[in-house]
C-alpha cells in the first residue's frame, strides 16, 4: 500500500495526524503535545488537521493552530512538506458547546486569523467545518472562492456534509475543492454516499473520528462480545499489532481516495497510526473485516 496520497494536487502521507485531542477536553500538557506533533511528524505524517475552534476555555480561540504552528516551527525546510488544513466556521464558548457561524463575514476574519497564528501567506486547505442552517450554503462556500482568489487559501474542503451540499460545492468551487471530511469509521458509516461521491470525483476523504468502535470497551454488549469489534482484535493479534492500525489499514483499503486523520495525545499513539500504511491486510482478513463491519449493530 502506498505510503502517500492526494489531496488536490498536493501529495501527503495516506495517514494524517487530527490534532484536536491536544487541546479540547482532557487535554495532555504542553510538552507532551508538542511531543506528540514531533513524533508524528518524525514517522512521516505530511497531514495535520486543525481548526479555530479547537480548544477548551473561553478566550483561547486557535489553541491548536498555535501548537501546529509551534510544533512545525523548528523544522527548517521539512515544514514546507507539511500540509496544514484547518477549519473556520464553528466556536466554542467554553462551557463545552460547540456553535456554528458560517456567515461570509465571519468566515474571512476567520481565516485572516487563522493564517496570523499559522505564521503563513497562504492556508495550505481551508475547510469549512460545517454547514450553517442560518445561512445560504451558496454563500459559504462562495466565500471559499474569494479567499483563494485573493491568495489567502491554496485549496478548499468542506465538512459535515450531505452529497447534496457536496455536489453544489463542487459546481461553485471547480478544480478549488479538494477534499470532504466526514465522520466515518467501522461504527459510522452514514458516510458511506459521500465517500462514492469523492472517489467518482476525485476529491480526498477525511475520515475523522476514524477508529470508532474498536475499543476494547465498545466490544461488550448487551449480549457479550460483538464480532464486529474483535474482528478487528484478532486480525491485529495475526499480525501482531494494534486493532487501531488493522482499523485505519481498513480505512485505507476502502477507496484510494480515504486519508484517515486520527488523534493521538501521546507519541507512540501517533507513531503507531503513521505505521498503518505499511500493514498489509490478506483479502481473507479485509473479507473478514468488511463482513463484520456490515453486521455492525445499527444504533452501534
Amino acid at each position: 500500500m502506498s505510503a502517500e496520497r492526494s489531496i488536490g494536487t498536493v501529495r501527503v502521507s495516506a495517514v494524517g495526524l487530527g490534532a484536536m485531542p491536544l487541546s479540547v477536553e482532557g487535554r495532555p500538557d504542553r510538552d507532551r503535545a508538542l511531543a506528540t506533533l514531533h513524533a508524528a511528524l518524525d514517522a512521516g505524517v505530511t497531514l495535520l488537521d486543525t481548526a479555530d475552534s479547537y480548544h477548551w476555555h473561553t478566550g483561547e480561540t486557535g489553541h491548536n493552530e498555535l501548537l501546529v504552528a509551534r510544533a512545525l516551527a523548528g523544522r527548517g525546510p521539512d515544514r514546507d512538506s507539511v500540509l496544514v488544513a484547518t477549519k473556520g466556521g464553528r466556536g466554542r464558548p467554553g462551557d463545552g458547546s460547540w456553535t456554528v457561524d458560517a456567515r461570509p463575514e465571519h468566515l474571512r476574519l476567520a481565516c485572516e486569523a487563522s493564517l496570523r497564528r499559522l505564521g503563513t501567506e497562504a492556508i495550505g486547505l481551508y475547510q469549512l467545518h460545517k454547514p450553517d442552517p442560518d445561512v445560504p450554503w451558496a454563500e459559504s462556500v462562495g466565500t471559499l472562492r474569494e479567499l483563494a482568489e485573493e491568495g489567502k487559501i491554496r485549496a478548499a474542503g468542506i465538512s459535515n456534509v450531505s452529497v447534496e451540499q457536496l455536489d453544489q460545492a463542487r459546481e461553485i468551487l471547480g478544480d478549488l475543492l479538494v477534499s470532504v471530511q466526514n465522520r466515518y469509521s467501522p461504527a459510522v458509516r452514514d458516510s458511506e454516499p459521500q465517500l462514492r461521491r469523492c472517489a467518482e470525483l476525485g476529491l480526498a476523504f477525511l475520515p475523522w473520528s476514524p477508529l470508532g468502535g474498536i475499543s476494547r470497551s465498545s466490544l461488550d454488549g448487551p449480549s457479550g462480545p460483538t464480532s464486529s469489534g474483535t474482528a478487528f482484535h484478532r486480525v491485529a493479534a495475526e499480525h501482531e499489532v494494534s486493532p487501531q492500525r488493522v482499523c485505519l489499514a481498513w480505512l485505507l483499503s476502502r477507496a484510494p481516495v480515504v486519508i484517515p486523520i486520527p488523534g493521538a495525545t501521546r507519541p507512540r499513539t501517533a507513531r503507531d497510526s503513521a505505521a498503518a500504511p505499511g500493514l498489509t491486510l490478506t483479502p481473507a482478513q479485509l473479507g473478514r473485516l468488511d463482513a463484520a463491519v456490515a453486521a455492525w449493530p445499527p444504533d452501534s
